[in-house]
């Protein structure tokens, strides 16, 4: 329970693989012990993109920190989940200042795929050592001929392909995501002029295009985001969810408040799926810069009234509110993550004025914009938030844009969450006093 390096107490840790199965012993002294700490309220926290339990604790450690002074008399106890996920190494930790190292490492021209970024895939993807070794050479040899770009797509796929959970959609219209199948020039093209702030060229206009193999690494780096986006949602249905049904058995008085950040939010909220039909004690949701569609909830999508979302009416689950907290300074949902998620069944190119329509509602995603289509949904900006009190049900958004705005390319602020009044959230979302 303990844990000299964490910044509050009591604090448990849940591990699950990729498949959604949870160490016994740490679930066990957390059904054992919660009730015997005189835990009332329970914050269960997912992290995002982090590859290795120290990043994870990290961030919790951050997070955590002021909750103690923001409520001092609540009895509150902490879980962090750790899961199976990866993040690449030029990606921010949470509010981790940049270290002279890195700063000095950016001056020296180095491999593409820096030794923990290749650590990192290894892990992601047992079994592709020898995938992962061409992909890498590739993007630094960077080889002129066009074949050899559609060379390093296929090797991508060979990744998106590898055996593993099935996925776990946002909406039952959703399929793979046509840069894994499409034309891999045309992506890499794409996602390089994202990457160097170019449009798409006008009608008649000329201009020299960038090269497409600065795109290719991020069609990597996409591959990677959704298999860790179809194992959130493993993780959360088949394993937290079923979870946090045995602690309700094993301690009813306790209140489960669950918070997740990026594919964490994915993970917490596909726990609600998971959830045994009798629990009622998940007093709130908060989700923070959640990385799956802005539709994920909705009983009928706008622009097809015969699809819903994977997660339909599972709001109702909670026993309070589904606070969605979203930032338009998000680079990596704003515009990178509707890139990843349009259909299989989209023939259209992924280059030109196309671009636009993929960025628009349709592919976006909850910590970009909020929760869309779904009646009664409130929204606020973070001051009103925090003013209080907010709904004691439905579904919330809260414009968090006034402290979730720092980061740099290509995340942007996705990673910027570890602020005390995102705290705050948190605990007016579950009426914790």
């Amino acid at each position: 329970m303990a844990d000299p390096g964490m910044s509050v107490t009591p604090y448990w840790e849940l591990t699950f693989d990729a498949d959604g199965d949870v160490d016994g012993p740490e679930r066990d002294r957390l059904l054992t012990q919660v009730t015997d700490q005189g835990v009332r309220d329970l914050i269960v926290f997912a992290h995002g993109w982090n590859n290795d339990r120290s990043g994870a604790t990290a961030l919790y450690r951050g997070f955590f920190d002021p909750i103690p002074k923001l409520a001092p008399k609540a009895r509150i106890g902490y879980v962090g989940v750790i899961w199976p996920s990866m993040r690449f190494c030029d990606e921010p930790i949470p509010d981790f200042p940049r270290s002279v190292a890195a700063v000095a490492a950016e001056a020296v021209p180095g491999p593409a795929l820096d030794k923990g970024t290749r650590r990192a895939l290894l892990e992601a993807f047992p079994g592709r050592a020898t995938v992962l070794d061409q992909l890498a050479r590739m993007l630094d040899e960077q080889p002129r001929e066009d074949e050899k770009l559609a060379e390093f797509g296929r090797l991508v796929r060979l990744l998106v392909d590898a055996p593993g959970p099935l996925a776990v959609s946002d909406t039952s219209q959703e399929g793979e995501p046509v840069v894994f199948r499409g034309d891999t020039n045309a992506a890499c093209e794409e996602f390089a002029r994202v990457l160097t702030g170019l449009g798409a060229p006008e009608a008649g206009e000329e201009f020299a295009l960038p090269n497409p193999w600065d795109g290719a690494k991020e069609l990597l780096r996409q591959a990677a985001y959704y298999t860790m986006k179809r194992r959130a949602g493993t993780v959360g249905e088949h394993g937290l969810g079923p979870v946090i049904g045995q602690l309700a058995g094993a301690a009813a008085q306790v209140r489960v408040h669950l918070v997740g950040h990026s594919f964490g939010g994915r993970l917490v909220a596909f726990a609600l799926r998971g959830l045994p039909d009798t629990v009622r004690t998940v007093k709130s949701v908060t989700l923070l810069q959640g990385a799956f569609s802005h539709y994920a909830f909705a009983a009928r999508l706008p622009h097809d009234a015969d699809t819903a979302g994977a997660l339909k009416d599972r709001q109702k689950r909670i026993d309070g509110p589904l606070v969605c907290c979203y930032s338009h300074f998000d680079a990596a949902l704003g515009t990178f993550y509707p890139m990843a998620s349009r259909m299989s069944d989209d023939d259209r190119s992924v280059a030109g004025s196309d671009l636009g329509r993929m960025l628009g509602a349709r592919w976006g995603a909850m910590g970009h914009d909020g929760v869309k289509a779904v009646p009664g949904t409130v929204g606020l900006d973070l001051a009103a938030a925090l003013r209080g009190p907010l709904p004691a049900s439905g579904c919330v958004n809260v414009d968090a844009a006034a402290v979730v705005h720092r980061g740099g390319p290509p995340a942007g602020a996705h990673s910027d969450i570890v602020h005390p009044e995102l705290a705050r959230v948190v605990l007016a979302a579950g009426r914790i006093t």
